[in-house]
């Protein structure tokens, strides 16, 4: 492919996902600022929000993922000009977000009392289970943002939750400053006050989006008869079969990510915090690249709707092209400031010294974890869920979580096995993936040739 006969799509598939990636990033930069924040107050309080994050962190992108669903559906709709069945997925949407939004905060409940035998140090299960309560009450207003978040992708609009999530970040660190360190006559919180930082940020993004949505003149066309429309369990059901796969897809990796860290703490402290430096950073670059796939899926689920199969092969090759320069130069940032970016993370030397080693190993999957991510848009785009959700139990599960376990309590490697393990795991999901894609959309080219040629 050339890059001047392709441009079209590079800036196509670009101009929607910016929006995205600054909205993605920022879900999880809310973590990250928490993890800096806090880590200045010591060792053992960045350990402690380590911990619980990589708990909520999982159960919340079971969430994100299940609400995935509604974007391939609504861009279909979109492509088949079908405005009214938008407001219909719109309302059926929401209330399946919501009611499993109350469902995955009860696990989060029940997963408090396990916190104490996952194998941490005492100290840091003590600080972390009252700051990890505080988070477990944003779950509702996570998913009624994410709700607005891909609908309003599913038509093709993703500025409006950039903004907000830009601005609720803002509101976040604001608050953290206040609360954590104890400004504006307010007593110190430290780990606590960046629990009550995010809740109030997550519930102002959450709320204020969907107001912003419901009422605005903008998506009028998408909403019409909102408030009118019955709920249906058919729709109930389909999103339901949509979106299960595609947060268990999702829930796969980031709970080998969990594990991993479950490992870490098992190896000490100072791994642990190391591991949560690195691991942040890894995190932001998947979320905001993230950006790329959601950016797929809404181009891919368009013309998928309008049955044009070779734009549609052509929109996901261009995104592999971009993806892969992108997440190469995060993975060269990485490398080259490995020694460096971790200063802003924690004053500990032997924490920088542990996180610059594990820095070289997120360098190393970074291409991987563009590829694999962009692969899960496109099949998304064709509301393909089954095959790779295997894909990726295949991969996470069965190959990076016991070939790290393998590497770091059998080896000389140390918490370097751990990441080695995840570099396996990611590279094996990016080949499965992309020979998936490559397969169903050639698939769908020579079905529609082959009923083209029978109908003429």
């Amino acid at each position: 492919m050339s890059f001047k006969k392709n441009f079209t799509d590079y800036s196509t598939t670009l101009r929607l996902a910016l929006p995205i990636i600054l909205s993605q990033a920022g879900q999880m930069l809310t973590g990250i600022v928490d993890n800096m924040m806090v880590g200045h107050v010591n060792t053992t309080s960045l350990a402690a929000s380590s911990f619980a994050n990589g708990v909520f962190v999982n159960v919340m992108v079971f969430g994100m993922g299940f609400a995935f669903g509604l974007t391939p559906l609504v861009g279909a709709s979109l492509g088949r000009k079908d405005l009214n069945r938008t407001s219909i997925l719109l309302k059926n949407g929401l209330f399946t977000n919501l009611f499993l939004s109350l469902f995955l905060t009860v696990i989060l409940y029940f997963f408090s009392y396990l916190m104490p035998y996952m194998g941490q140090p005492e100290d840091v299960v003590a600080l972390s289970k009252p700051y990890f309560f505080i988070i477990s009450a944003s779950m509702a207003p996570m998913m009624l943002f994410f709700t607005f978040k891909q609908f309003t992708e599913g038509v093709a609009s993703t500025k409006p939750a950039m903004v907000f999530t830009i601005s609720s970040n803002l509101l976040n660190i604001g608050l953290n400053y206040i609360l954590i360190f104890g400004k504006l006559g307010i007593e110190p919180m430290g780990l606590l006050g960046a629990g009550w930082a995010t809740l109030i940020s997550r519930i102002y993004q959450g709320v204020g989006f969907a107001i912003y949505v419901l009422l605005s003149k903008r998506f009028n066309a998408y909403t019409t008869g909102f408030w009118q429309i019955p709920l249906q369990l058919k729709e109930i059901f389909g999103l339901a079969r949509l979106g299960i796969p595609m947060g268990l897809q999702i829930l796969m990796e980031a709970g080998a990510f969990t594990i991993g860290t479950i490992f870490m703490g098992q190896i000490g402290k100072i791994e642990l915090a190391a591991h949560q430096v690195v691991l942040s950073l890894a995190s932001f670059t998947f979320m905001a690249v993230g950006g790329i796939g959601s950016a797929t899926t809404i181009r891919i689920s368009n013309q998928f709707g309008e049955n044009n199969f070779i734009k549609l092969r052509k929109i996901g090759l261009s995104s592999y092209f971009i993806v892969i320069l992108i997440m190469a130069g995060f993975g060269v940032i990485f490398f080259l400031g490995r020694n460096i970016i971790p200063l802003g993370f924690s004053p500990d030397i032997k924490v920088i010294q542990v996180a610059a080693n594990l820095l070289i190993f997120a360098a190393i999957f970074q291409v991987f974890d563009g590829i694999q991510l962009t692969s899960m848009g496109a099949l998304r785009g064709l509301a393909d869920v089954k095959a790779p959700t295997l894909i990726a139990f295949i991969a996470y599960w069965v190959i990076s979580l016991p070939s790290g376990y393998y590497l770091a309590f059998y080896t000389s490697l140390g918490e370097a096995g751990i990441w080695v393990g995840f570099c396996l795991g990611l590279g094996i999901a990016a080949i499965l993936l992309v020979y998936r894609f490559d397969y169903l959309s050639r698939k769908l080219i020579d079905q529609k040739m082959t009923s083209s040629k029978i109908h003429s």
